[in-house]
């Protein structure tokens, strides 16, 4: 399983009742927490701890935060040989303001929108057996390319998973059309699917998604996930935490369970079931990584062919 690295740090800051204030002004803050950041890179982690050979392609700066990066993917057995230090940039960076339910973020790109569609080879291609796009409009070097890129994937035998997350620019072009029409499996969250489809309601947007994408699953929080497919669709609901953590990641980690169990040949709606699981149990730690399960933690995850090749 292949995915290209947005790589970045996460620095998690809880404000309490705090408002920053600019003039110099010293505040208390309750706590802070800094964790290895990036959508793909935390699909990786999750993907790889379900038995899934994985392996990512991206930069890491010279610097203190790349080798976290380096460290928490290589901890969670993530193949990082197309990983490249480089000096020029700084690893990217996330700072998370958190107050109540709600957060702030600040971030500076770095390293994490740094591969260029030079650096995706076709060795990379062919070293996998599916390709996974998440965190499609911050690799913004990347975003003329997708189509091309995705259509060398699919001539080179691989399947593809594509998750949007948000549009910065809340334009959902640019390339995107084209490359949903070669995906396999799509993972947009509920805001994202009306966005991206200018529907009223989730259910028509999961019907316009399906003339696109053959099975498309609809991330909806605390609610669980909405799965559509050739056969059919269904609400596949997930049993809430009381006392959520934190939420970073939980959607990534969604999507590398969904993968996982897909490549392992279960229908759709057990892949919609063990990515809620997954997705779940990252609410429990901060972070997007602490939380996540392990293969021996999903026994209906049988082992298969997919753990044998990326």
């Amino acid at each position: 399983m292949l995915a290209i690295a947005d790589t970045c740090v996460d620095l998690i800051v809880d404000m309490g009742e705090v408002t920053p204030r600019f003039g110099q002004v010293e505040q208390w803050v309750p706590d802070y927490y800094l964790e290895m950041g990036g959508s793909n890179c935390i699909f990786a982690c999750q993907a790889a701890r379900l038995g899934l050979r994985t392996a990512l392609l991206g930069y890491v700066g010279d610097d203190a935060y790349g080798q976290l990066v380096l460290r928490r993917l290589r901890e969670s057995g993530v193949d990082t040989r197309y990983i490249q230090g480089t000096s020029e940039l700084k690893t990217g960076l996330g700072i998370a303001l958190n107050r109540g339910g709600d957060r702030a973020i600040l971030t500076c790109a770095g390293t994490l929108g740094a591969v260029r569609p030079a650096d995706v080879t076709d060795e990379f291609l062919q070293s996998g057996r599916h390709l996974h796009l998440g965190s499609y409009y911050l690799l913004t070097n990347l975003l003329s390319a997708f189509p091309q890129i995705v259509g060398r994937a699919r001539q080179l035998g691989l399947s593809v998973s594509v998750d949007t997350n948000w549009d910065p620019d809340e334009t959902w072009d640019r390339g995107l059309e084209e490359v949903l029409s070669q995906a396999d499996l799509f993972f947009p969250n509920e805001r994202e699917a009306l966005a991206i489809t200018g529907a009223s309601s989730v259910d028509d947007a999961l019907s316009a998604l399906l003339e696109r994408v053959p099975i498309v699953a609809v991330k909806l929080g605390e609610r669980g996930v909405l799965v559509g497919h050739p056969g059919g669709r269904a609400h596949v609901g997930v049993e809430p935490v009381v006392q959520p953590v934190d939420t970073i990641g939980a959607g990534d980690s969604f999507d590398g369970g969904f993968v996982a169990a897909w490549l392992r040949g279960h229908p759709p709606e057990e892949c919609a079931a063990i990515g809620n699981a997954c997705g779940r149990a990252t609410l429990t730690a901060r972070g997007g990584l602490l939380g996540q399960l392990s293969r021996d933690d999903l026994p209906g995850l049988a082992p298969g062919k997919a753990a044998e090749a990326y």
